[in-house]
C-alpha cells in the first residue's frame, strides 16, 4: 500500500517560489526529507542519525 506524502516547507522558508529550502514529511514508521530544488531526492534517515543531525545544526555538541 502506498501513502501520499504530504510535504511542509521549513517555517524559515520566505515562501518564495525561487527559495530553496528543506521540506519534511512525516510517515507512520519514518520521517522523510527533501530539498524544494530537486523534489525527487528523497532522503530516509534513520531516527538516531536525524537526531544527530538535528543536535548538530542545532550546535548543541
Amino acid at each position: 500500500m502506498s501513502t501520499t506524502l504530504h510535504w511542509q516547507k521549513s517555517s524559515y522558508s520566505s515562501g518564495d517560489v525561487d527559495t530553496a529550502c528543506v521540506e519534511i514529511a512525516t510517515a507512520p514508521t519514518a520521517i522523510h526529507l527533501r530539498e524544494s530544488d530537486h523534489p525527487t531526492t528523497v532522503l530516509t534517515p534513520a531516527p538516531a542519525a536525524l537526531h544527530a543531525l538535528l543536535i548538530a545544526l542545532k550546535g548543541d555538541l
